[in-house]
């Protein structure tokens, strides 16, 4: 399970280090992703594979299907965390999630998510009061 929140900044090369408690559970090879919202998601390979399993199961006769596919598709790109835990990132990903030096890393479950630090913190604090009213909805005893 990938959690936790961390902050890192990417290099003048593209590259950001993970830290060493992620990157047991994500493995030697990742897939970085445009995320759905201004950020990057990174799956291990094993939760990728999940979720082009459900993909390959929508019809492709269906337009949203094929929408989403394809634009979630086209921005994916298998990448190795090098010897030292670093991950190269794209620039047109660093572009769609409008990532500057500093980065927060946070787990969510299966994935991590890749955030410009101030989009985070904006992303964050415009939410942080829904958490209560949000967690009103789900029952964990199902």
């Amino acid at each position: 399970m990938l959690i936790g929140e961390f902050h890192y900044n990417i290099d003048e090369k593209g590259r950001l280090f993970l830290p060493s408690e992620l990157r047991t559970e994500l493995g030697s090879e990742v897939v970085i992703n445009r995320g759905i919202e201004k950020c990057l998601y990174v799956y291990p390979m094993e939760e990728w594979e999940k979720i082009l399993q459900k993909l390959s199961t929508l019809s492709f006769t269906k337009k949203s299907n094929r929408e989403f596919s394809r634009m979630f598709l086209s921005g994916a790109y298998k990448r190795e965390i090098d010897a030292k835990g670093r991950i190269n990132l794209d620039k047109n990903l660093i572009e769609y999630a409008g990532l500057q030096r500093e980065c927060v890393i946070i787990g969510v479950g299966e994935r991590l998510e890749l955030w410009d630090k101030q989009e985070w913190e904006r992303y964050y604090d415009e939410r942080r009061h829904l958490l209560e009213e949000i967690s009103e909805g789900i029952d964990f005893d199902e």
